[in-house]
């Protein structure tokens, strides 16, 4: 072997590498929908994570990615310890697809629909196809659809590579003799650890075992301690990406690395003893590809077996392993590991922004409950809402913007512009809360008062912002097109609403009713209630426009207003239902 092998090997390794990363990548973004499904489909039950994980490492062909997801769904909270073990096991044995994909390099048959499987005659086809789709599709999902057959492609064309590289190397007397020395299974297990530490990736450290399998040089009795070893090194990634994270995301790393330990230090004691008493020929025989693919699925099932029903051993194991600390620690909102998993991070960035808009309604209907029964307790709560907005408006778009920098579908771009459109109507209806309760203290302190006429009617539209404000939510929580087509007619409701309450209270002023300091409270209180609504409004706009993939606002608005006759029955009803006086709706222009 001289230095132009070495050169082809590490040329193919490293297209085995690339078409690896493409091919996940582009897996992760085409299933999308399907990880935000399985996700919401977390359950205490060993079953349903086990096939969760299964099925999430299938889909992205990375179980150290889903390790770090669970690592991160355990960090901000999505999964329980318990439920991170199941999926953990399950990614474990979803991870030896790759194998049995790679085995296809295999195929020895005269069959010429055989022959096609081979990956000589079917990487060229996967190539052609995948460029076309790249390259002349517009849908974001035909071109991810390209990228995965162009991914698969370059890596068995990698693979294809170092087979040749490394095939002279059976004539080589020091190869031989290096895989005479993994023989001794101890070696073989530090040497697959080693190996997969360093690429961080067992399906990649398979792959290479496959590669090196063609020349006839590594027996089953050296392959199968090195498999053992591989998984053992794929636990660097999630031990990696523990750093930093709470001590129950420090606990699902930990867990992947006590099954994966003791998974491999007990069949690895069957193994030296089956070989020590037993002696079964087949460990002397050249190990082939497929052979491989079969050991390594064998492996990781009974590891499985195993350690599914020591669970609750494991969890108790972990747990004493990272005992909890002397201080709580806060839980993590926003993980960026989830990052690498955009459709997934982006389902958590609607979570955390449902917290965010539930928390900001729940600010303002206190505040307004606050103008007619006053506690120290209930200023308090609605401060603490509005800091809590702050602080989720902050993380929230710095992590949207992280996000949009990644490679999203179009679907999943919209939705993280949607987000950042509506965190910050959010957070100023937290703010107007504050000044709805700022005014009402002012009014205690100052001693001032309102007339029995001005508080009903003011009670009139605080209940009026008190059903926008949950039509708004509403549409933002479930997209109920119905919620939304109301907004905007109870909004101009409101809207005539505060007017007439401005022009009645100078009335009340001029006739010596009230007094000019409590006509100031009274315009701010009306200002901020109205403000309120408006952001509703936008809210709702949102809604609208995610509904017909437009980002334009107030195209939906006044197309909601434009609908003359159901806008006009609503505002009708809106205005008879929140009247003291009969109101009719503003006129708007087509602009």
């Amino acid at each position: 072997m001289d230095i132009f092998n070495v050169l082809t090997l590490v040329g193919g390794l490293s297209l085995f590498l690339f078409g690896m990363s493409v091919m996940g990548q582009a897996l992760e973004r085409r299933a999308g929908s399907r990880l935000r499904s399985l996700l919401g489909k977390f359950t205490t039950n060993k079953a349903a994570g086990l096939l969760t994980g299964l099925g999430i490492t299938a889909a992205i062909q990375s179980s150290s990615a889903t390790t770090v997801m669970v690592v991160g769904f355990v960090n901000s909270g999505l999964m329980t310890l318990k439920q991170a073990i199941n999926v953990i096991m399950g990614a474990n044995i979803g991870t030896t697809v790759t194998a049995w994909l790679l085995s296809l390099a295999g195929i020895d048959s005269g069959n010429v629909f055989v022959k096609l499987l081979k990956p000589s005659s079917l990487t060229p086809v996967l190539a052609l196809v995948g460029i076309i789709f790249y390259m002349f599709c517009k849908s974001d999902r035909k071109k991810d659809t390209g990228m995965i057959f162009l991914g698969f492609a370059t890596l068995m064309f990698g693979m294809e590579t170092m087979s040749g590289a490394v095939s002279g190397l059976r004539h080589v007397p020091g190869f031989q003799e290096l895989f005479v020395l993994f023989r001794n299974p101890v070696l073989g297990v530090v040497a697959g650890t080693l190996l997969t530490a360093v690429l961080q990736s067992s399906s990649a450290s398979v792959g290479i075992l496959q590669a090196l399998a063609v020349t006839g040089q590594i027996s089953f009795g050296a392959a199968i301690p090195i498999i053992m070893g591989q998984n053992i090194g794929t636990c660097v990634t999630a031990m990696l990406s523990s750093v930093g994270a709470n001590k129950n995301a420090k606990r699902a790393a930990m867990v992947h690395l006590s099954f994966n330990v003791i998974g491999t230090a007990v069949w690895l004691t069957v193994f030296c003893l089956a070989r020590g008493f037993l002696r079964p020929a087949f460990l002397d025989d050249s190990a082939s590809l497929l052979g491989i693919a079969v050991a390594h699925s064998v492996f990781n099932i009974l590891c499985t077996l195993l350690m599914l029903p020591l669970s609750g051993f494991l969890e108790k194991l972990v747990i004493r392993l990272v005992p909890d600390g002397g201080q709580p620690q806060e839980q993590t909102e926003l993980d960026e590991r989830l990052l690498n998993t955009p459709a997934v991070a982006l389902e958590r960035c609607r979570k955390v922004a449902a917290d965010m808009a539930e928390i900001a309604a729940g600010a303002l209907k206190e505040s307004i409950n606050f103008l007619w029964d006053p506690s120290a307790k209930l200023a308090e709560s609605v401060h603490r809402k509005e800091e809590k907005t702050d602080y989720y408006e902050d993380i929230l778009g710095t992590y949207l913007v992280k996000l949009s920098t990644r490679q999203i579908s179009e679907a999943d771009s919209e939705e993280a512009a949607k987000l950042l459109k509506m965190i910050g109507d959010f957070e100023r209806i937290s703010d107007h809360a504050v000044n709805v309760l700022e005014a009402a203290e002012e009014m205690k302190e100052k001693e001032l008062f309102f007339t029995s006429s001005a508080l009903s009617e003011l009670k009139v539209l605080c209940a009026a912002v008190d059903e926008i404000l949950d039509l708004s939510m509403n549409a933002f929580l479930t997209g109920d097109r119905e919620a939304v087509s109301r907004v905007e007619p109870l909004e101009q409701v409101i809207d005539q609403l505060k007017e007439q309450m401005r022009t009645r209270h100078i009335l009340r002023m001029q006739q010596g009713a009230c007094s000019i300091d409590a006509g100031f409270v009274w315009s701010d209180l009306l200002t901020n209630l109205e403000r309120t609504a408006d952001h509703c409004s936008n809210i709702a706009g949102c809604v609208a426009d995610m509904a017909q993939h437009s980002l334009n606002l107030h195209e939906s608005l006044r197309n909601i207003r434009n609908d003359s006759q159901d806008f006009q029955e609503r505002f009708q009803a809106y205005a008879e239902k929140y009247s003291f006086v009969r109101i009719r709706p503003e006129k708007h222009s087509a602009e």
